[in-house]
């Protein structure tokens, strides 16, 4: 079994070179939103990343970039070049951006960027859902095939009109589709939209963070219902696992065998899947 973290975060720390768009002299840790589990303060480098992830027994990771470190994708692109047999991208992007369409054209041709991870999860770029301005980047990533990652809690509804207009787009929800500062029972409700969403067949979902959103220690037993009905609705091709890695509440190691060793509602035939393989395949990585 190739394991394969649908999500890990490499960065480095602001510097005049590459400055943080806030304008941060030095890192800090990060939340998405005031309630959410923050990130360790320390940049992880792409070598200390390996390093965790052996430790961990996993063998291949998505980098996704952090979002308060702006729309640039070097850092990620260059740990993945350094460890090109290891990692692979979901870079971030500004579909407002005056030459979108031509840079969606020949995003995939970037060596080993995989595809595009969005965030709605904050202003302004809620409201982008629901003005018509991300009509055209929709389309352009369906007609280039280009897959993505979206972090929009509280936004399911727009991702099924989202999945419904463009059935070939590639559609990969992140969390589970939860709000990063709830846990537990608060989580049901959100539940509830993300199973709804089973029904399109270009939609899938990262089960990534779960520790993250329980107050209770491993194995996370009264999550266990929430996951197995997504793995009841999405199936082993449409459910990856993943990490989170640089803020969790536990071990890397054991949130892989939180997956590996505690979910016997998953099958040995479909724990491979579930584990990564569904996953590369999606991202078309081999």
């Amino acid at each position: 079994m190739i394991i394969t973290d649908a999500q890990v975060h490499v960065w480095e720390a602001p510097s005049p070179e590459r400055p943080w768009p806030d304008g941060s002299q030095q890192a800090t840790a990060f939340v998405a939103v005031p309630g959410a589990r923050a990130h360790r303060v320390e940049p992880i480098g792409s070598t200390e990343m390996v390093e965790m992830m052996d430790t961990a027994g996993v063998h291949r990771a998505i980098i996704v970039p952090p979002s308060p470190a702006g729309d640039s994708n070097l850092c990620a692109l260059e740990a993945a070049a350094q460890y090109p047999d290891r990692f692979r991208v979901m870079g971030r992007f500004n579909p407002l951006q005056p030459d979108a369409s031509a840079a969606l054209s020949t995003w995939l041709t970037q060596p080993y960027m995989a595809g595009i991870r969005m965030t709605f999860h904050r202003s302004p770029w809620d409201a982008w859902l629901d003005d018509g301005s991300l009509d055209p980047f929709w389309a352009a990533c369906e007609r280039f095939q280009i897959p993505l990652m979206l972090l929009m809690p509280a936004r399911l509804d727009a991702l099924d009109r989202v999945a419904q207009r463009y059935p070939a787009l590639t559609l990969i929800i992140d969390h589970l589709g939860l709000h990063s500062h709830h846990r537990d029972a608060d989580c049901a409700s959100s539940f509830q939209q993300l199973l709804s969403l089973a029904r399109h067949e270009n939609v899938s979902v990262k089960a990534s963070a779960v520790p993250c959103y329980t107050q209770e220690a491993y194995p996370f037993e009264g999550f266990k219902p929430y996951l197995r009905a997504v793995y009841e609705s999405f199936g082993p091709q449409r459910m990856f696992w993943g990490s989170d890695v640089s803020r969790l509440p536990c071990s890397y190691r054991d949130a892989v065998t939180h997956f590996t060793q505690t979910l016997d509602f998953i099958s040995p035939a479909d724990l491979p899947w579930v584990m990564g393989g569904a996953l590369s395949r999606w991202l078309r990585w081999d």
